[in-house]
């Protein structure tokens, strides 16, 4: 009888907890169609943080970088000393593990085959990383500061980093958007507390382009560019959403850029 009764309750705590998922998922989608309506972008829901799959993201965020390095170097036929240079300093910079040194000049030789073909390395990434604003934005600035590493961006260089910018999902526009806001913010490259000692009419147009922004933009708007690029670069939001640990060292010095630029504009404007 006992037995019954709990085969009983069983089922109705199982028929009760569907409904609730039923439920809860309807209440989701409902939201999610409300927030597209009135933004224009899909909600990006993530309840579960699963640090499995936090490690497969950094490991294909890894290969990502350095396979699409690789590919840049040999964009113009041959891999050039600064180029050969930057990817050391690169590394170097990230303080990387042996491993994962030794993992990055592996996927760097890869890429740089000119038979390697590298649309399905950029599907995968899209396909477990695709879903982070940042981690697209943030891939395409390694990139673009790879491509730039000879201090000049060769027109194969371009239509490579073009055709990556695509199937990451920006536009032309929104491309040449982030590539202004790389070339402004390397005018501003180990310059960290610098800002007063900078005022030229280049300097003020780069820490425009630099935050993404334009001298007709009010200061409302710039505050808003500067804390969204900082949000962006933040060590502990790229970490968790899949940048390897190794490789935040290139964010934090990007995020220093972007200091000195608002900087060099709050003086030039009088921003408190």
């Amino acid at each position: 009888m006992f037995r019954f009764i709990a085969i009983i309750l069983g089922i109705i705590v199982l028929s009760t907890m569907s409904i609730g998922i039923i439920i809860l998922g309807v209440f989701a989608a409902i939201i999610g169609i409300i927030y597209t309506t009135i933004t224009g972008r899909r909600p990006n829901f993530s309840f579960t943080t699963n640090p499995f799959k936090a490690k497969q993201r950094q490991a294909i965020f890894l290969e990502t970088v350095f396979v699409l390095m690789g590919k840049l170097a040999k964009a113009d036929g041959r891999i050039s000393q600064l180029e050969i240079d930057h990817v050391e300093a690169f590394i170097q910079k990230m303080g990387m593990s042996a491993e994962h040194r030794q993992e990055a000049i592996r996927q760097f030789k890869r890429g740089s085959d000119p038979a390697f073909d590298i649309n399905p390395t950029i599907q995968q990434f899209m396909q477990h990383c695709g879903n982070s604003v940042n981690l697209r934005q943030v891939l395409l600035v390694y990139l673009t500061v790879m491509a730039l590493a000879d201090g000049q961006l060769d027109p194969a260089e371009k239509a490579i980093l073009q055709q990556v910018a695509n199937q990451l999902g920006y536009s032309t526009a929104e491309f040449n958007r982030i590539l202004d806001m790389v070339l402004g913010q390397a005018h501003f490259s180990g310059q960290q507390g610098s800002s007063q000692q900078r005022s030229s009419t280049t300097d003020i147009a780069d820490a425009y382009k630099a935050l993404g922004v334009t001298a007709d933009n009010s200061n409302q708007e710039i505050k808003r560019a500067y804390r969204k690029l900082m949000s962006q670069y933040h060590p502990d939001k790229l970490t968790g959403q899949g940048v390897p640990e190794d490789m935040i060292a290139v964010a934090t010095e990007q995020a220093k850029e972007i200091q000195v630029a608002y900087d060099l504009i709050k003086r030039q404007r009088g921003i408190k």
